[in-house]
């Protein structure tokens, strides 16, 4: 009976999970970021062709990045769960050995000699309504079992076919971008605000002591004001990259080195757009900050965004919201890279990392009050 216990325990186990796997099914989840790269596919022809090239490719490289992200955390998940089902049928081997062993001893005993007791036709009574009342448990544990295990070898056929669906989104994606950088490098009616001297912004870049002082003779050579308006967005902005928040305002990092800004993490070669209407004032390396992007949108603050690998547009130029800045460092991450499940739950591939900063009237805000970041983003 001991055995019996710890039997119907493993399948109450399985039951539960069963449901919790019914309310947020990865399997589903799968498929339907499967759709989202093909959908994504449909929109990079369609791209090609449209009014806007710039508009519509930003569009389908975060489509790409949107349904890729769905499709990883939809198979870690599975992972997540597979693991969980296979760590309790191990803690349990011994038990469901031993309890299988008995079943089997049953099914080998005829069934005139299943119905005597040894202890006489009392025994025999009791032993009766004992099985009877365990009977419909039993079966409907082993239904669950069923389910449960049917539930897996469907998530092991989307994991296999998600490489496919994986691969061709990696491919896909590249491809956009590489178009969106052609169409960037063509467009030319972007208005511009003032006139760039490339000369004297990399000479004040050159001599900058801090980001403070620099992003200050920045705005008083910026020319006449952007509209107000700003200021009213605060909170609704979105993440100018699809990725997670990594290190708050002020947060230390490894090194032990804090700073005025956020950290997102987020896959190499992600796309940096601009959430708001903005007028690019400088574009380079700065300091110990790499590559580093200035904006100012209006109402006394600047936007700072520093990281990039590569960066589209050119100081002076007036970019509406959305607009592409440039990409996340790193390369193309294989399929097999990305459907490794990763301990820290990011999908093994937020390996790049863009650091933001918010100031108004040159001194640094909390960035993270601005955005707003969903249960994925946030990581609290």
């Amino acid at each position: 009976m001991r055995r019996l216990g710890g039997f119907l325990a493993c399948m109450a186990f399985l039951a539960a999970t069963g449901a919790a796997v019914a309310q947020a099914d990865p399997g589903h989840a799968a498929r339907r970021a499967a759709q989202q790269i093909e959908a994504a596919a449909l929109a990079l022809a369609e791209a090609r062709e449209a009014g806007d090239r710039v508009a519509a490719l930003t569009r389908t490289v975060r489509a790409y990045e949107d349904g890729l992200a769905a499709l990883r955390e939809g198979l870690r998940r599975a992972a997540v769960q597979e693991r969980a089902i296979a760590l309790e049928f191990a803690a349990r081997r011994d038990e469901l050995s031993g309890l299988l062993g008995a079943l089997q001893a049953i099914g080998r005993t005829p069934e005139p000699l299943l119905m005597v007791h040894p202890a006489g036709p009392l025994g025999t009574a009791r032993a009766g309504m004992i099985l009877s009342e365990v009977t419909p448990g039993l079966n409907a544990r082993a239904a669950a079992l069923g389910a449960e295990l049917e539930r897996l070898r469907i998530l092991r056929e989307v994991r296999a076919a998600a490489a496919e669906s994986l691969s061709a989104g990696l491919r896909g994606a590249q491809e956009a971008r590489s178009a969106l950088s052609a169409a960037i490098a063509e467009r030319r009616d972007l208005p511009v605000r003032f006139d760039a001297d490339p000369a004297r912004l990399r000479a004040l870049a050159e001599a900058a002591d801090t980001l403070d002082g620099f992003a200050a003779n920045l705005t008083d050579r910026s020319g006449a004001a952007m509209p107000a308006g700003f200021a009213a967005r605060k909170g609704k902005l979105p993440l100018p990259v699809a990725g997670r928040v990594l290190r708050r305002f002020g947060e230390a990092d490894a090194a032990g080195i804090r700073r005025p800004g956020l950290v997102a993490a987020a896959p190499p070669l992600s796309l940096v757009t601009a959430p708001a209407a903005v007028t690019l004032l400088y574009a380079g390396p700065l300091l110990d900050y790499g590559n580093v992007i200035v904006l100012e949108p209006g109402d006394g603050y600047l936007l700072v965004f520093a990281g990039l690998a590569r960066i589209y547009g050119e100081e002076g130029q007036i970019l509406p919201e959305g607009a592409p800045l440039g990409l996340l460092g790193g390369g193309s991450p294989a399929g097999e890279e990305v459907l490794r499940p990763d301990p820290g739950g990011t999908g093994g591939v937020e390996r790049e990392t863009l650091y933001i900063e918010i100031r108004h009237d040159g001194n640094p805000v909390d960035p993270e009050t601005w955005f707003t970041l969903n249960k994925e983003q946030d990581t609290r």
